[in-house]
């Protein structure tokens, strides 16, 4: 096995929680506008957009697009389901921008510093850029380096997406461990030649959520924290 130099995380359920932060933000709405939106129940329904509207980037339905707007496409349709149909642009486009603010699990930041003392720390996520520094810069994520989507022009699990990300690195596939939540990314990863850390994330989609509770597969490193992670890759406190 060769020596990892760099790890990549996949960020939207790996190192923040997605739904939480969302339900939060939009209870604050519900406060301030006297709305009654099940907040749960829309967070759901936008994150189910999420992988058929990165699909028809993939098949090149159509032309490459970020995240933000497929992002902001998926709201402007839920908007109308749930009724909404007062908002400025402002509004409108504070909340698109939730997922700048998602808020990481409790072991991330922690996690995160200790293993960069020893490891390159890179994103391999889907989000684009400007998203992706926003949410570093408001919930303190020391990364070392932005990859992925917007990066690489592809979204995962697409091989570019992977192998441009080590590329950009300079280095090769085996020499980077893919750090994700999620059993199809690390499949992916592991197909590109990336070696791979489970880490399980089981309230992720809620009460909702029905598989990625634990490992399926041989992987380099399973882990249940980044605590963990970082203690099994010799990254003490």
């Amino acid at each position: 096995m060769k020596q990892i130099q760099a790890l990549l995380f996949d960020v939207f359920g790996t190192v923040v929680d997605w739904r939480t932060s969302i339900i939060d933000e939009g209870r604050v709405i519900n406060q301030q506008q006297g709305l009654e939106v099940d907040w749960a129940e829309f967070a759901d329904a936008w994150r189910a957009m999420y992988q058929p509207s990165m699909e028809k980037v993939r098949t090149g339905k159509r032309p490459w697009t970020i995240l933000d707007h497929l992002h902001r496409e998926s709201l402007d349709k839920l908007l109308i389901d749930y009724g909404i149909s007062n908002w400025s642009e402002e509004q409108i486009e504070y909340l698109n921008r939730a997922w700048h603010r998602l808020k990481p699990w409790s072991d991330a930041v922690e996690g995160l510093t200790r293993l960069k003392r020893k490891f390159i720390i890179a994103t391999c996520s889907n989000g684009n850029v400007a998203l992706i520094v926003n949410m570093a810069k408001h919930s303190g994520l020391p990364w070392d380096m932005v990859l992925g989507a917007e990066v690489t022009r592809h979204y995962k699990p697409q091989d570019e997406a992977y192998l441009e990300s080590a590329r950009m690195l300079g280095l090769d596939p085996e020499h980077c461990c893919m750090v994700a939540a999620h059993n199809s990314d690390l499949v992916a990863a592991s197909r590109n030649g990336m070696q791979t850390a489970f880490v399980a994330r089981p309230t992720e989609y809620g009460p909702n959520q029905d598989k990625d509770f634990s490992a399926e597969n041989e992987y380099t490193h399973v882990a249940r924290s980044f605590l963990d992670l970082a203690d099994q890759m010799g990254c003490p406190p």
